[in-house]
């Protein structure tokens, strides 16, 4: 299964930025490479820059990383949602609580790509298993429909967002 053949009412059009930054490749692949590449470019960050805030009541590079996690499992949990139920109608999350509340200050970057890695290799796990049907199952998030494999691939495409954004803004 590719994001070409997603259908535009498996998402809302909100999401649409993140999905013009997902590769036509497999879903299961995106994954596997999105977390080579993401451990990757947040290693090679240079330490001091870190907890840099290229503007005030912005995030940190850290936030950032944390902001990626969160939303990665959120996504898991709609897409779990979404397959094994019916009608599942979930509510939103408010990203800036989560990072305001991800209590950093004692967490250094080896330990939070440890916390990624290991969500990561959860999702890749979990897309896998899930049965074709299932990933065409459909719920509502935010008032929203999502297809499972659209939030798969919703992981994939915000990761790369985010890490463009620290690109042009960061580093």
């Amino acid at each position: 299964m590719k994001i070409s053949d997603l259908n535009s009412n498996e998402y809302h059009a909100y999401f649409q930025t993140y999905m013009d930054k997902v590769n036509d490749l497999p879903l299961l692949d995106l994954l596997i490479i999105g977390k080579l590449e993401t451990i990757n470019f947040f290693k090679n960050i240079p330490t001091s820059k870190l907890e840099y805030r290229y503007k005030e009541n912005k995030w940190t590079i850290k936030e950032i990383l944390i902001h990626i996690i969160d939303t990665e499992r959120v996504f898991n949990y709609r897409a779990l949602q979404f397959a094994r139920s019916k009608n599942p109608n979930l509510e939103g999350f408010d990203e800036n609580e989560f990072v305001l509340n991800a209590d950093l200050n004692t967490r250094t970057i080896d330990s939070i790509l440890q916390e990624y890695s290991i969500v990561r290799d959860a999702s890749i796990v979990l897309f896998e298993n899930f049965s074709e049907d299932s990933l065409k199952r459909i719920g509502k998030a935010n008032h929203n429909s999502l297809s499972v494999r659209a939030a798969g691939f919703l992981i994939c495409g915000h990761e790369t967002h985010h890490m463009q954004i620290i690109q042009e803004r960061y580093l």
